[in-house]
């Protein structure tokens, strides 16, 4: 999952990779046990297009056969159709429901703060914000906080990581990628949020 350089980080989470039952079953556990664990009661899981339409439909599952928990899952369409069932979302009604969003990885936030406004717009209220892996570094707005705590401070909602870039990088340095960890050591040390 992680590869070459993009942009100037030493690492690129590409969760595209988990595209097969054995990546997608310990991945769907994960979020449910984190929804499960760390959020309030909800109604509707929302996965941003595209890849958090999997995830959401992976933890709806097995928050249900995990937990006993049934709520419904939607996402969103790219473009807006006119025809058929029309509308921006697809699945459950989110009007009136208690979200949760998940998202593979935040860097700018972008994708997340779209999906706000899409759950707004349908008169949906968000109540937590899971992520697979929070990259801890410093966001774009205020020069310290991480795009997370912008996040939780601008929507009024919890954001909650499946894995920190700090659990990553202990786990690749007890794997012997001390080349690796060392490049990503650095990365951090000059981008990564010093109070999280």
């Amino acid at each position: 999952m992680l590869s070459g350089k993009q942009s100037i980080s030493p690492y690129f989470f590409n969760a595209g990779l988990l595209s097969s039952g054995p990546s997608l079953h310990p991945l769907a556990f994960a979020y449910a046990h984190t929804i499960h664990t760390h959020l309030p009661a909800f109604d509707v899981l929302f996965g941003p297009a595209y890849k958090g339409i999997p995830f959401a439909a992976l933890a709806c599952l097995t928050i249900y056969t995990e937990y006993g928990v049934s709520v419904g899952y939607a996402y969103n369409r790219k473009e807006a159709k006119d025809h058929g069932e029309g509308g921006s979302t697809v699945g459950a009604p989110l009007k009136g429901k208690r979200v949760v969003v998940l998202d593979d990885v935040m860097t700018s936030g972008m994708a997340v703060r779209e999906a706000l406004q899409i759950i707004a717009r349908e008169d949906g209220q968000v109540v937590g914000v899971v992520e697979l892996l929070d990259r801890e570094e410093v966001g774009g707005r205020e020069g310290q906080k991480s795009t997370v705590q912008e996040l939780e401070e601008e929507a009024g909602v919890k954001v909650r990581a499946v894995l920190r870039m700090r659990d990553l990088v202990e786990w690749l340095e007890e794997k012997g990628m001390s080349t690796e960890v060392g490049d990503m050591r650095a990365y951090m040390d000059k981008y990564g949020v010093k109070n999280a």
